[in-house]
């Protein structure tokens, strides 16, 4: 399921992902565990969810960009 849209804006799944991230950076596995999605689907989701600067990643950690604290909103 891809995460954002041809448009640019996230999908459902996307938000959720978006959403396990509001006010806290998480590795994929938490969000996984959060979120209850597969870890490959996560991993696959916030690759993308980073491509589209929704989201940055720094030492394995993943967490919102203002982007995606506007998207949340």
């Amino acid at each position: 399921m891809p995460c954002v849209s041809p448009d640019g804006k996230p999908t459902s799944s996307g938000m959720a992902l978006l959403r396990s991230l509001r006010g806290k950076a998480s590795s994929p596995e938490e969000v996984a565990g959060e979120t209850g999605q597969p870890l490959f689907r996560v991993r696959s989701g916030l690759r993308e969810l980073k491509g589209a600067g929704f989201v940055e990643e720094e030492a394995g950690k993943y967490k919102l960009t203002k982007e995606g604290e506007a998207a949340l909103r």
